[in-house]
């Protein structure tokens, strides 16, 4: 475990100590390696407190192609393809921590959110969501910003961020070109957007 990643984990579960839900927000522009890190971080937390943390993806909240539409599904992934008042309501059953609450995930490989994809159980009193647009300062996702009582922020440079979204699409089957178009003219549009319209967070993970 890197010395970061031990101390953003010992931050959360201080902060988390008398708390019966404690709901943590860890955002980035994509390709930052939020899934990852959630995982790492997950990992970490529940070696302490086993049983008691769950990693609630943003990205289970894409609205689906048939919904988008042949003009949107290429814009994809943009603010305005997900259901922020699902995640929203979502979080709002969350806090209240009276019953489980299944969650949608994402499974990229096939494009498309399985519902009821993941249980946030009445023990999980740690919650981490993930995903990109958490601290994006525009309606409608700032509304989000009082149902989390911790926001960490991924910082990656340009270069490296283009890189990995490269490589990301090589690895689903696009070629050099196409990979290299989708990244820079799709993902990383998204990623500024996240850089310079984010609100400030309470921690940042380089």
């Amino acid at each position: 475990m890197s010395q970061e990643l031990h101390a953003i984990a010992q931050r959360i579960t201080a902060a988390a100590a008398d708390a019966e839900r404690f709901v943590v927000a860890l955002a980035g522009p994509p390709g930052a390696g939020k899934s990852t890190l959630s995982e790492q971080l997950w990992q970490a937390i529940d070696a302490e407190l086993p049983g008691q943390v769950v990693v609630v993806p943003m990205d289970g909240y894409h609205f689906d192609n048939a919904v988008l539409g042949a003009e949107q599904v290429p814009f994809k992934g943009a603010p305005h393809t997900f259901d922020v008042a699902g995640l929203h309501a979502d979080l709002l059953r969350i806090r209240r921590a009276d019953a489980a609450v299944a969650v949608p995930v994402f499974d990229r490989p096939l494009d498309l959110a399985r519902a009821g994809g993941r249980i946030v159980a009445r023990e999980h009193r740690i919650i981490l969501v993930e995903g990109n647009y958490l601290l994006l300062d525009q309606a409608p996702w700032r509304d989000l910003a009082p149902l989390f009582d911790l926001s960490v922020m991924l910082e990656v440079d340009d270069d490296e961020l283009e890189r990995r979204l490269v490589e990301r699409w090589r690895g689903m089957g696009q070629d050099p070109a196409a990979a290299l178009d989708k990244a820079r003219n799709k993902d990383m549009l998204n990623a500024r957007l996240v850089k310079r319209h984010s609100r400030t967070p309470d921690l940042v993970w380089r």
